[in-house]
């Protein structure tokens, strides 16, 4: 089991559920180092997350929230927070089923549908300055997306992995001709979609109710395109369901499936930044094969 998440002050999770949530604790279970599973007296279970991250609380409860208004995929309710605690409900564990791959699809299509102000746009009451798992992520607003998407999601990870060496100054030209391409090969300008915004595989549970259901957003207005191509980079169970019933609720573009490269340049060089030169090698073949195409 892993260790009981460390108080901050004197309070512990279990009183941090009882006071945001106003419901009396009957058991308290810890999950990780940030995580702790809190069964209430009224029967509800809940998952308290502990962030000391400035505004990283703010911005995932705001995202949360985004995302639950649009009706479509499953999230976690959020039950209270406060500067370093969220409280949400605890989502019960199933298995993966093309079942629930196509209605993940089709759900996953509605809530992009649903839509969102700009490209760059982050939730009602999220923050400018949010973040992706653990990095920095600038929600600055635009009106082209692929300006925007250079500007604001390639361009400053390129420029911090070079500072850092991880990508070698004459390697960066390639990402930096790609981004100056991206008005030719971004495909058919589509309006702002409502993004989850870190769609990698281990924030998509496949719960107990059939359904699947997603946690830890980086919420913000975006291409549809970049979810998916998310879900390409680290892998999805029965991914090829999931892009049936997405297309048939809202069929992509035509070619979308060579435009995956581009799209996956902002979490490889976010990874490449955070754990080094593996991810910064994928960033830089998906850069030159999309130009080769």
């Amino acid at each position: 089991m892993s260790r009981r998440p460390t108080p901050i002050g004197d309070e512990e999770p279990g009183a941090v559920a009882a006071r945001l949530t106003g419901r009396p604790v009957r058991t308290v279970r810890p999950l990780s180092g940030t995580l702790t599973e809190v069964a209430l007296a009224d029967g509800r279970s809940v998952v308290v997350k502990r962030d000391e991250g400035p505004g990283a609380v703010r911005a995932e409860a705001a995202g949360l929230r985004w995302l639950a208004e649009a009706r479509a995929v499953q999230v976690p309710a959020v039950h209270g927070d406060d500067p370093r605690w969220l409280v949400i409900d605890l989502v019960p564990e199933g298995r993966p089923s093309t079942a629930a791959a196509d209605r993940f699809g089709r759900d996953l299509a509605d809530l992009h549908a649903s839509g969102a102000p700009a490209f760059g746009a982050p939730p009602p009451g999220g923050l400018e300055d949010a973040y992706i798992g653990r990095a920095p992520m600038r929600n600055i607003q635009g009106g082209d997306w692929p300006d925007w998407y250079a500007r604001h999601r390639v361009l400053p990870y390129l420029r911090l992995a070079v500072d850092a060496g991880t990508v070698r100054p004459a390697e960066a030209a390639v990402v930096e001709e790609l981004c100056g391409r991206l008005p030719e090969l971004a495909g058919p300008a589509e309006p702002p979609a409502r993004l989850h915004g870190d769609l990698w595989n281990g924030n998509v549970l496949w719960g107990g109710d059939g359904r699947v259901w997603l946690i830890d957003p980086a919420a913000h207005g975006g291409h549809r395109e970049t979810d998916l191509a998310m879900l390409h980079l680290f892998g999805c169970p029965h991914l090829e369901r999931v892009l049936e019933g997405y297309q048939q609720q809202a069929p992509l573009a035509d070619g979308w499936r060579d435009r995956i490269g581009p799209h996956q340049l902002f979490p490889l060089l976010v990874h490449a930044v955070l754990f080094g030169r593996g991810y910064a090698e994928q960033a830089l073949r998906a850069a030159r094969t999309a130009l080769s195409r």
